[in-house]
């Protein structure tokens, strides 16, 4: 692809200022100004402000209308950067610690590539989305009106992933990760003294009776052949060594790949938390709130994106049927309602470059991924919007 090579250290450039200038959920403006800048410097149409700090620039070609979308995000995480280059974060307690910065990176080279030799016939849609590690920013984009005011057949993504071989593609037909759904349980006992445990209604035995209890749910209640984790990840109580007070607060989420699943999880575990609540003597009130959309990639759009990576990198280093994550990802809210497809590309194994945990404060999104994801980019643009597809 001509010009790959000198726009590399342009992408460089873009994603290390990207990385020390970090932004939160629905708090990109610096981030989104920097990027309708870079886009309008390629000659794109950009609007700004789309879901709240989006910004969606379009490419036109040829006199064709049919449309796909290009997707990264933009938010970065509220943590503190552990490691030492001269492009960390500028900002206290913020970091790029899951790679935004590098998708970011790749969708400004994909359209820079496509601007100065576009190679197809049709309109594509680049989608920088805020929000997405609180599950929030897609369905601000959608409410916004994003299909209606920018009409496109389908929508593709990608996310760096640690542990995944460097410069492998990765994806797969129906669920690739999982909802999260997140869960507040409220046990109200009754304090006493904790020489005198007659006295009161324990909430810490029912709390506990219950984590244990919540278990059953994917052991015995879920279909084998189906998957989900139900985890507690908090345990407050507001007692004392010597006195049992009367209110424990249980905290956690849950992950499936179906809606069927999250239902049968919600279902289950208010009626164990009743249950056991009412077995004490206990009073309990139980919130169940639904976070992310599990991501369900169309299976008609898996070969496509297969057939991309592969003019890429190689068939022999693309899976088109790994195994699924049970993390969380927002572009799920985007495949409820227009086909596409999510792929993960490689940044490392562990020791090697790229190879740290995403959501680590020693994350730093890997370079050398740069040209790769601006090709996957520009070329399903190119297949898809080519004569004959």
């Amino acid at each position: 692809m001509a010009g790959i090579s000198d726009l590399e250290p342009q992408m460089r450039s873009w994603r290390h200022h990207l990385h020390a200038h970090p932004e939160t959920g629905f708090e990109e403006h610096r981030t989104s100004a920097f990027i309708a800048e870079t886009l309008r410097s390629f000659g794109l149409e950009v609007q700004r402000g789309i879901g709240g700090t989006g910004v969606v620039a379009t490419l036109r070609a040829g006199g064709g209308n049919r449309a796909i979308g290009l997707r990264a995000d933009m938010d970065a995480l509220n943590m503190r950067e552990a490691a030492d280059h001269p492009y960390a974060s500028q900002t206290a307690g913020k970091m790029h610690a899951c790679g935004h910065d590098g998708h970011m990176a790749m969708l400004l080279g994909a359209a820079k590539i496509l601007s100065e030799s576009p190679g197809f016939d049709g309109i594509v849609h680049f989608v920088f989305q805020p929000a997405e590690e609180h599950g929030r920013g897609a369905k601000a984009m959608l409410d916004d009106g994003l299909l209606k005011r920018f009409p496109m057949e389908e929508i593709y993504g990608v996310h760096n992933m640690p542990g995944l071989p460097f410069g492998c593609f990765a994806t797969r037909a129906g669920g690739i990760m999982a909802s999260e759904d997140n869960f507040i349980i409220e046990i109200k006992g009754r304090g006493t003294h904790a020489a005198r445990p007659h006295m009161g209604v324990d909430p810490i035995v029912t709390g506990s009776e219950i984590v244990l209890a919540l278990q059953t749910i994917i052991a015995r209640n879920l279909d084998p052949v189906e998957q989900g984790v139900v985890s507690v990840t908090e345990f407050l109580t507001d007692g004392i060594r010597n006195a049992i007070h009367g209110n424990v607060t249980l905290k956690g989420d849950t992950r499936s790949y179906s809606p069927k699943v999250q239902s049968l999880i919600e279902e289950r575990m208010g009626a164990i938390v009743a249950g056991i609540s009412a077995a004490h003597g206990a009073q309990h009130a139980f919130t169940y709130t639904h976070e992310f959309e599990p991501t369900v990639n169309w299976a008609d759009n898996v070969e496509p994106a297969v057939r991309a990576a592969t003019a890429v990198v190689g068939a022999t280093h693309v899976d088109g049927n790994c195994a699924p994550l049970l993390a969380s990802e927002d572009f799920g809210a985007f495949l409820r309602v227009i086909p596409g497809n999510y792929m993960f590309i490689g940044s490392g194994i562990v020791g090697e470059t790229g190879g740290a945990p995403l959501h680590n404060p020693r994350h730093d999104f890997n370079d050398g991924l740069l040209e790769k994801g601006a090709r996957y980019f520009a070329t399903i643009a190119r297949q898809r919007l080519g004569t004959g597809i």
